[in-house]
């Protein structure tokens, strides 16, 4: 403590620069055993999940079994158990997360809950869906992940229109962005047309970063002076855009009505090469009315050594430069971003239906037991 203050963490310095972070995790003993308390208490502000991360908590920990035993026992199908399961985790971390979402007057506190990916190609069935879960789950705090295909940003638009905040994920490309952020204007318009309030509608954009570099610097020669450079230069144009399509008039007159700024989240950013700095995607992506939504490792180094400092808006002529230098080479990031989308879709799924089979493995091995 210094005079009399409690010394910021490396979270609340970095809110101060206007980013906030969020862990991308979630799991039954991280909310009962104080992790994730005491990780609000050093100025988390959110969280977020998808089926892999659920995957990995569910299937390779006994903390759900009895609850698995009991559902299956009340005569639950696996789905149901599944569903169960995840939205009681997002529920009692939304309640965690309250006094965060009241503090920070509803700007952070949510939690991300993703609609089954099965549904990915039916745009009527993932609408539906998002709006059972958003009434199931029942809490203000919460957001529903969709991902940004065709299919997507009509369900982002659907959902928005009915007051439904969404966090919008597996965003690699530009194009992808501007897409996104249309759909949000789209569904805020639909809902004033309605006679709808849009001031408590809350949004993310989840734009993908690490992989992007993990894919170009595998094309690219080992003492390439490009390499770890694709993934900062492509957020940098993202988030140039980011500023441009939030001081349009048209965005002007929304905001008059209550409209709040759909933020950037910047999402896969645990460093994956060891070259890099552990935090080389939280401290190169710092800016205003942007989150970082982080794995627990990279959380754990921004909290030991972070640095609080801007860095972006950044230099857009040279983070184009850096996109036109690597098609000369023939990397074309736009080609290198379909491909990650398809790989991200196709592993959400596989996800999927790992964490379901293996629920359905445990709800009969318990049932015999």
């Amino acid at each position: 403590m210094v005079g009399g203050h409690m010394t910021k963490t490396k979270l609340q310095e970095i809110a101060g620069q206007g980013q906030s972070l969020w862990i991308d995790n979630i799991s039954r003993s991280m909310i009962t055993g104080g992790k994730l308390k005491k990780l609000i208490d050093q100025g988390l502000r959110g969280q977020t999940s998808n089926p892999t991360i659920f995957k990995q908590a569910i299937s390779t920990s006994t903390d759900y079994d009895a609850r698995i035993l009991q559902l299956a026992e009340a005569g639950k199908s696996t789905f149901e158990i599944y569903d169960e399961l995840t939205i009681k985790d997002v529920q009692d971390a939304a309640d965690l997360f309250r006094d965060v979402y009241q503090s920070t007057q509803g700007l952070d506190g949510y939690v991300s809950l993703e609609i089954n990916p099965q549904l990915g190609n039916e745009l009527e069935a993932q609408l539906n869906e998002g709006i059972r879960l958003w009434k199931k789950l029942n809490r203000p705090n919460v957001m529903i992940k969709v991902p940004a295909t065709k299919n997507g940003l009509a369900v982002v638009e659907g959902l928005i229109a009915r007051g439904i905040n969404v966090n919008v994920t597996l965003i690699f490309s530009t194009e992808q962005y501007a897409q996104v952020a249309w759909a949000y204007f789209k569904g805020l318009n639909k809902r004033i047309a309605g006679g709808g309030e849009i001031k408590h509608v809350q949004s993310v954009a989840s734009f993908f970063v690490s992989r992007i570099d993990s894919s170009i610097d595998k094309k690219l020669d080992e003492k390439s002076a490009l390499r770890g450079l694709a993934a900062v230069a492509n957020c940098i144009i993202v988030y140039h855009k980011f500023q441009k399509n939030f001081s349009t008039e048209e965005f002007n007159a929304l905001k008059q009505k209550g409209a709040n700024v759909q933020r950037v989240l910047w999402a896969s950013t645990g460093t994956k090469d060891p070259r890099y700095s552990d935090i080389k995607y939280i401290t190169e992506l710092i800016a205003p009315d942007t989150v970082n939504t982080v794995p627990d490792k990279t959380l754990e180094a921004v909290l030991d050594h972070g640095v609080a400092k801007a860095a972006l808006p950044g230099n857009v002529a040279e983070a184009q430069k850096t996109i036109d230098q690597l098609r000369l080479l023939g990397i074309d990031i736009g080609m290198v971003c379909n491909q990650l989308l398809d790989e991200g879709l196709a592993s959400f799924e596989k996800s999927f239906e790992e964490l379901t089979a293996s629920i359905e493995e445990k709800r009969t091995r318990l049932l015999v037991k």
